[in-house]
């Protein structure tokens, strides 16, 4: 479970299948009112409270996006606190946890890998150009090069092969296109395989 923040009142959480299944939890029980998924929740509030201060009292947006290969994305976002709500009460009876979440679930088919540095891009970029898929959308994003796929532009019968190629240069990222958009800057809006074969040779 890897946490950061994003904003003062944003932060994203993503979940392996491992911190899934080590709970106890399917991915298709993200959707439920479950226990186990509360305890889960629960969990990563505390762990964002002890690792970044982020204080999850008042009502919360939570958006879960289903990511096919890495994991899953939990974006929390922290509305304001309405003290009148429950100005009728004293102190001592303000409810110890307020979390007030109004949940949106998304599934994305989205393929996403980050790379530390462009030389390793370059390299699969060639071993992808040409018999895999010129596509793609490149965002410089902390620090990293980030590639962002749209499975509906591969045939889906090379899915297997892009992921595997991806995963042996790159590291599995769990950004979502929102954040990337937001937060990232857009490189090369599309066919950036392409663009890279074409502007960059590979290292003899």
């Amino acid at each position: 479970m890897k946490i950061e923040r994003l904003s003062s009142d944003k932060i994203r959480i993503f979940l392996t299948f491992d911190d899934l299944s080590e709970r106890g939890i399917q991915k298709e029980d993200m959707w439920k009112e479950l226990p186990k998924v509360h305890e889960l929740f629960t969990e990563m509030m505390d762990q964002a409270y002890n690792e970044l201060g982020f204080d999850a009292t008042g009502p919360l947006a939570v958006e879960v996006f289903a990511l096919p290969a890495q994991g899953m994305v939990v974006i929390v976002t922290r509305g304001k606190y309405d003290h009148q709500h429950y100005s009728h009460l004293g102190e001592d009876e303000l409810p110890e946890e307020v979390y007030e979440m109004e949940v949106t679930l998304e599934q994305s088919d989205s393929i996403v890998y980050a790379f530390d540095d462009f030389e390793v891009l370059i390299e699969a970029a060639h071993v992808l150009g040409g018999q895999i898929t010129e596509e793609g959308r490149l965002y410089h994003y902390r620090d990293q090069w980030v590639l962002f796929m749209d499975p509906e532009q591969i045939d889906s019968g090379k899915h297997s092969s892009l992921i595997a190629v991806l995963a042996e240069y790159g590291e599995a990222a769990s950004y979502t296109e929102a954040v990337l958009d937001e937060y990232g800057k857009v490189v090369m809006p599309e066919k950036a395989i392409a663009t890279i074969r074409e502007h960059f040779k590979r290292q003899d």
